[in-house]
């Protein structure tokens, strides 16, 4: 395995966007990417090399946030206009606006989908991760990943036409 410091340093945003992706908090999910590079650092010896080292911190990052919604005693899932109050405000220009606008429209219509759906979304549009990975991380197949993905699709472009 690598040094811990050059893996913190390749993969901190992965770790940091997925979270994000579920818990659309920017502190909580800085809080969180810190816990999982420290239980990566206890249990990198647990690490077996049969996935990639992106897919074994996203998996110890959801089972912290697990654990953090226990402690809560419930699921912490925020809604859209709170995520967007927390966005740092931009010098809009009109093609910005109306960027943000899309993305806001976007992000309201994935609201509506189911959870499984909704998170397979997330990952694969803000985390940037393959269909692969997000199959690993929802220990799930690349292809329920791949035909999730494409059924969300479906039925957001479905709800545009409405």
């Amino acid at each position: 395995m690598q040094n811990m410091d050059e893996l913190y340093n390749e993969y901190f945003q992965t770790v940091y966007k997925y979270i994000f992706c579920i818990t659309r908090d920017a502190d909580l999910s800085e809080e969180l990417t810190q816990e999982t590079f420290y239980q990566a650092l206890k249990t990198y010896k647990n690490f077996r090399g049969d996935c990639k080292i992106s897919v074994w911190l996203c998996q110890i990052a959801k089972h912290i946030w697990m654990k953090e919604c226990q402690k809560r005693n419930k699921f912490d899932y925020k809604s859209l206009d709170e995520v967007i109050h927390t966005i740092p405000a931009k010098k809009c220009v009109e093609n910005e606006v109306l960027e943000q606008q899309a993305k806001i429209s976007l992000y309201r219509s994935l609201q509506k989908l189911d959870e499984k759906t909704r998170e397979v979304m997330y990952l694969r549009l803000t985390g940037e991760l393959s269909f692969r990975e997000i199959g690993e991380i929802l220990k799930r197949n690349e292809t329920w990943a791949r035909v999730t993905f494409y059924r969300g699709k479906q039925k957001l472009a479905q709800e545009g036409q409405e």
